[in-house]
């Protein structure tokens, strides 16, 4: 079995697990467990009394699974969060903790399909059980099916004209790996930037894939009512589409507008910013490069 530091090196772990606040005889919840480094550290911090509860849809992060009887590890989407951990008995809970974005495991192995460093077929489901899968985005989605995935999730200036490219090319044969889908883009990656607009389109199917977006929502409007009164969020995120998203809800409880006024001026909001943002320093960036673009938040429930 691989180390969890091989498996995933997780990014801003001591300001993470600082920002929860931990009471050693808490309810915790780590809703992205991946190799287990934050939940290690959730657990290096409880007492005996103290649950700590973990999610992970992705079957090879069950292998990591921890040997304490504090530990509870939950083989679903974190956007059930609320479900399963009434299943469970758990109504309330005193912090959550998430590191969204792919794990270092899953872009290391080539089979998986994340990363564009191999030749792979299209894949990238974080389910391995989704019927969903990135050949189907590339070889199913009508043009402006495409088109919108690649605005929206991707912010690809060139989106229509990723879609058309695509549109045309599957017609003669489907395109099944990494190395057929790069030959088609490839007039359409400027020099010097290739990587980077690769990229964007890879995290683009992605996060179609696996409804990454959907899913957040989904999560963060059951984490409210989930959390006592002082209960911690301690969230990563890796873009701006999920960035801005929790930085918004932790500001209004809402994604978009503004929070409704009472008629005094006031509003109501269900969090307060507890530090402002967090991001690591050069030297976790040099140890870790994947760290470069992780932004943390943490919110107390009011």
């Amino acid at each position: 079995m691989r180390s969890q530091m091989e498996y995933h090196n997780p990014v801003l772990l001591q300001e993470t697990v600082d920002g929860l606040a931990i009471k050693p005889d808490g309810i915790y919840v780590d809703v992205t467990f991946g190799g287990g480094g934050h939940s290690r550290e959730i657990l290096n911090r409880l007492g005996d009394n103290g649950q700590l509860f973990a999610f992970d849809q992705d079957q090879d992060a069950h292998k990591n699974a921890l040997s304490d009887n504090r530990f509870t590890l939950i083989p679903e989407n974190f956007r059930y969060i609320k479900r399963f951990l009434r299943f469970h008995g758990i109504k309330r809970v005193d912090g959550i903790l998430g590191d969204f974005g792919v794990s270092s495991h899953q872009f290391d192995v080539a089979e998986r399909g994340f990363s564009t460093r191999f030749e792979a077929d299209l894949d990238m489901r974080m389910n391995q059980n989704d019927s969903l899968s990135a050949y189907h985005v590339v070889n199913e989605y009508d043009e402006e099916e495409l088109r919108q995935v690649f605005w929206q999730y991707g912010e690809l200036r060139n989106a229509p004209k990723l879609a058309r490219f695509i549109a045309a090319a599957r017609k003669n044969a489907p395109i099944k790996t990494s190395v057929q889908f790069k030959e088609v883009l490839r007039s359409l990656l400027p020099k010097h930037k290739e990587h980077k607009i690769l990229a964007q389109i890879y995290q683009a199917i992605r996060i179609e894939v696996n409804q990454e977006i959907e899913v957040l929502k989904e999560f963060l409007l059951q984490t409210e009512p989930l959390l006592e009164s002082g209960g911690r969020l301690s969230l990563i995120s890796y873009h701006s589409l999920e960035d801005r998203l929790v930085k918004r809800y932790i500001r209004n409880g809402l994604f978009e507008g503004e929070p409704e006024k009472d008629m005094y001026g006031n509003v109501e909001v269900p969090f307060k910013k507890v530090r402002k943002l967090i991001v690591p320093g050069q030297e976790e960036i040099q140890i870790n490069n994947r760290a470069r673009s992780a932004k943390l938040r943490i919110a107390q429930k009011l």
